[in-house]
C-alpha cells in the first residue's frame, strides 16, 4: 500500500509539472504573436519601419460632382517620411489643384467663404502626416472632416487613406516625366475640327488626359458638343457608342499605358484594337500626347 501510494503520489507531482509546463508554452505562443505583429505594425506605421524610395498613389476615377480625383505622393529617408504633398487633377487636365488654388483660381475663400486656400490647407494635413508618421494616426469623421488639425475645414479623407495605401504599396519610384501641364494642338482644322489635347504630370505620372478639339465654327468644343448629343455618331453613323464615350476610353487607356509611343494601330487612319469599346481613330490623341510630352522628358 506504501509502494502504491508513493507511485500515485509520484505520477501526481509528474502530472503537475507536465500542465505547468503546457501553460507556460500556451502562455508565451500569444506573447510571442503579439510580439510579432507589433514588429509588423511598427515596420507599417512608425518611422523606423519605413523603406526608403518614393510613393504614390491616386483615387481610381474622377469625382462625378467636382470632376476631380486626388493623388498622395510621400518620399521616405532613413526610414521616416520626409516628405508630403497632398494633390489633385481634373478631368479636363491642366494645371494641378495646389497650383490653381496658389494661383487664386480655385476660388474657395472668395466664393465658399472658407477660412483658407485650398492650398494652405492641404500643407496643414500635409505637415500633421510628418508629425505623426502614420496616417491611421490622423482622425477624421464619417464624413472626412477633422478638429484634430486647427485651421483645416476640408475633408481630409481622400489624403489619408491614399498615404495609407501608398505605404502599404511600398515604394513605386517617380514617373518618367517632369510634373506640370503639358498642352498641344493640330496646326489645322479638319471637317470643322482642330484637335488638341491636355496632360497632368504629377510626380512623374499622367494622371489627366483630355482630348478636345476647337471648333472652326461656332464656340462649344466638339467633347461638350458630343455629349450634348449633337455630334450623333450612333444615330447618324451607327457607331457603339458617342464620341466622348470613345474618347473617354482612349484617355483612360493612355493613362494605364503611360507612354503614347507604345500604342499600336491597325490602319492607316489611326484605329487600334487594344482598347475595347473604341472604333474611332486615336492617332490624333497619341501623337499629340506625345508631341505635349516632349518638354516633360
Amino acid at each position: 500500500m506504501r509502494k502504491i501510494s508513493l507511485i500515485l503520489s509520484i505520477m501526481l507531482a509528474l502530472s503537475m509539472l507536465f500542465f505547468i509546463g503546457c501553460g507556460q508554452d500556451e502562455a508565451a505562443s500569444p506573447a510571442e504573436t503579439e510580439n510579432s505583429e507589433s514588429s509588423e505594425e511598427k515596420a507599417m506605421s512608425s518611422g523606423d519601419g519605413y523603406e526608403d524610395g518614393f510613393y504614390f498613389a491616386q483615387e481610381d476615377g474622377f469625382s462625378e460632382k467636382t470632376g476631380w480625383k486626388y493623388m498622395a505622393l510621400l518620399r521616405v529617408e532613413d526610414g521616416e517620411i520626409v516628405e508630403a504633398t497632398w494633390e489633385g487633377a481634373h478631368r479636363n487636365a491642366g494645371t494641378s489643384k495646389k497650383t490653381q488654388s496658389k494661383a487664386g483660381e480655385y476660388g474657395m475663400v472668395e466664393h465658399g467663404d472658407a477660412q483658407a486656400y485650398w492650398f494652405e490647407q492641404a500643407e496643414k494635413v500635409e505637415e500633421k502626416l510628418l508629425e505623426t508618421q502614420d496616417p491611421a494616426a490622423i482622425e477624421y469623421d464619417e464624413d472626412g472632416y477633422t478638429d484634430a488639425i486647427s485651421g483645416v475645414s476640408i475633408h481630409i479623407n481622400e489624403f489619408v487613406g491614399l498615404a495609407e495605401e501608398a505605404l502599404a504599396e511600398g515604394p513605386v519610384g517617380r514617373g518618367m516625366y517632369e510634373d506640370g501641364a503639358y498642352h498641344a494642338e493640330l496646326d489645322e482644322f479638319s471637317h470643322g475640327w482642330k484637335d488638341y489635347v491636355d496632360l497632368t504630370v504629377i510626380g512623374g505620372y499622367i494622371v489627366a488626359a483630355h482630348w478636345n478639339a476647337y471648333p472652326e465654327e461656332g464656340e462649344m468644343h466638339k467633347y461638350e458638343y458630343s455629349k450634348e448629343g449633337k455630334y450623333g455618331m450612333v444615330e447618324n453613323g451607327g457607331a457603339q457608342a458617342q464620341w466622348w464615350e470613345q474618347v473617354d476610353k482612349a484617355e483612360a487607356y493612355l493613362l494605364e499605358i503611360q507612354d503614347p509611343s507604345k500604342i499600336e494601330y491597325t490602319s492607316e487612319e489611326g484605329h487600334v484594337d487594344s482598347i475595347s469599346g473604341v472604333s474611332i481613330h486615336v492617332k490624333e490623341l497619341f501623337s499629340l500626347a506625345e508631341e505635349a510630352l516632349k518638354e516633360a522628358k
